[in-house]
């Protein structure tokens, strides 16, 4: 644990504790039996200690008896029983796969076949949604569990695989990446750092952002209970700033992560929330323009952090450490080497655009993608890690320049646009398909498609909204496109490969009446 605010001492005097036998499971569940570990909140506060998340944990893995390293899928909101799922896979020594509520059937399909997965953790919603996969067992802990003696923690050390999430791409099917139980230790400095020293006095923690993902699981909801911190759990079907300040009233939330969408709305709302130690963001630049706001909206600097689900929490900003420079990310957190390199790996001087790189060692870099030898060899350059990201180091501030690929990041969500387009491809009308991110002031991107239809279909309105259903149902509710726009042809190369640089320059030039906005 972080003790003291002199951010040049941290990183130097750093060195990762990661002994031989580790679990993330006993990480979480070490504390008072009589804490609180957890506040689930559907109306009212209601505090779950450490002593019932650990029944609640040893149970459910009595139910699940699982061999060691079955991939066992997790499709749940926010919720203690969340918390335990993950926790009972973990002390089984078996792999969690966090899966999404907002997914169509194809998404889910996709990430079951690809992990190998069996047995599922949901709730009774996330029942429903697996009626169309008879083969899989399916728990829903609500629902009942027997009682059961402790569950002994199955021997597991740093490097054995523990979670699968996945990530979105620009090419082919989304790629899980694979995390050893040195995940949770290397998440732990970003996030004390990005919340000035997570772990004071007081201190109680939320977010908006869904625990499916990396930035909800890893960057909240694990990291709290390792370090004793009690963890807020809320669904919200829908982020609405004047609930949002409610539930800080309600559960005395004192450090808040939220993605900058959710910045933008409580601005645009003009809802002020004081009383907030910490609040930190991640996924894009905020901007000075919001930066001063979020001063005066929760009386603190906003600390922007950065980090992608194959190696997060890599860099960030602290109000108490050093003062935050609009456009800059932060800088690189104790226990991180982050550099911009050139084509050949080497790092290059101060002030000099590159691609942004980790290097290897780091705590929280993932073991390899599942099932992806190839996949994991290109993300590698030498000893670095490269995310892909263009960007400049001055001084030691990290500042974003802009992405190598196409990834779409609308609200939060780093979306693959082939996925999308796999998704409308298989609609019968469907003959060629596009997918870029269009930039939207509340969104970040929206996501939008250029389609070619087969002959015999129309190109209007109807046909459109049929498209946006088509996606909406099959692929996920997330990341459907909002706009879809009708050409005779694509741009491609001559290989076949479809010039979405291309289509981001015809989204800004085109007329209104090229584009079905739905």
């Amino acid at each position: 644990m972080l003790t003291h605010n002199d951010h040049d001492a941290l990183r130097r005097d750093f060195r990762w504790n990661l002994p031989a036998r580790l679990n993330m499971a006993d990480q979480c569940l070490a504390h008072d039996a009589d804490a609180v570990a957890i506040i689930d909140h559907d109306g009212s506060p209601q505090p779950v200690t450490f002593g019932q998340l650990h029944d609640m944990t040893d149970r459910l893995a009595h139910a699940l008896a699982v061999p060691r390293g079955e991939r066992v899928g997790v499709l749940r909101t926010q919720s203690s029983w969340t918390a335990a799922a993950h926790l009972a896979v973990w002390k089984s020594a078996a792999i969690s796969v966090p899966l999404f509520k907002l997914f169509g059937p194809e998404a889910l399909a996709l990430r079951l076949d690809d992990a190998g997965i069996r047995t599922v953790i949901a709730d009774a919603e996330g029942r429903e949604m697996l009626r169309d996969f008879p083969h899989l067992r399916v728990i829903v802990p609500e629902e009942g569990l027997d009682d059961a003696a402790p569950f002994d923690t199955r021997a597991t050390g740093p490097d054995d695989p523990a979670v699968i999430i996945y990530t979105s791409g620009t090419t082919g099917a989304p790629k899980g990446a694979l995390h050893g139980h040195r995940v949770l230790t290397g998440h732990l400095p970003g996030v004390e750092v990005s919340h000035d020293l997570l772990g004071q006095p007081g201190d109680v923690i939320w977010t908006p952002a869904d625990w499916a993902w990396i930035g909800g699981l890893f960057d909240v909801a694990m990291p709290a209970l390792a370090l004793g911190v009690p963890v807020v759990a809320a669904r919200m079907l829908k982020f609405d700033p004047a609930s949002v300040a409610q539930l800080v009233a309600d559960c005395k939330i004192r450090n808040i992560f939220f993605p900058p969408t959710a910045l933008k709305m409580l601005k645009a709302a003009d809802v002020r929330i004081p009383g907030l130690r910490s609040v930190a963001s991640g996924g894009e630049t905020l901007g000075a323009p919001m930066l001063d706001w979020g001063q005066g909206a929760f009386g603190l600097q906003i600390n922007e952090f950065y980090g992608q689900t194959e190696c997060n929490m890599v860099a960030s900003g602290s109000g108490r450490m050093f003062a935050a420079q609009p456009g800059a990310i932060g800088k690189a957190v104790p226990g991180f080497e982050v550099a911009v390199i050139d084509e050949a790996g080497n790092p290059l001087p101060d002030g000099q655009d590159g691609d942004i790189a980790i290097r290897r060692g780091a705590a929280s870099m993932m073991l390899e993608y599942w099932n992806r030898p190839d996949a994991t060899a290109e993300k590698f350059r030498g000893n670095w890690l490269v995310t892909g990201d263009k960007g400049v180091i001055r001084d030691g501030h990290i500042r974003f320049v802009g992405r190598d690929d196409d990834v779409i990041t609308s609200a939060g969500y780093r979306i693959g646009p082939s996925e999308i387009e796999d998704c409308l491809l298989r609609h019968p009308a469907v003959a060629q398909v596009g997918v870029i991110g269009k930039p939207d002031p509340l969104r970040t991107q929206i996501v939008k498609a250029y389609v070619v239809l087969r002959p015999g279909f129309a190109p209007d309105d109807e046909m459109a909204r049929e498209l946006r259903d088509h996606a909406r149902r099959q692929s996920a509710a997330h990341s459907y496109p909002r706009e879809i726009a009708f050409l005779d042809s694509l741009p491609m190369t001559v290989t076949g490969k479809v010039l979405r640089r291309e289509l981001r320059a015809l989204s800004e030039t085109e007329c209104p009446q090229s584009e079905s906005s739905v």
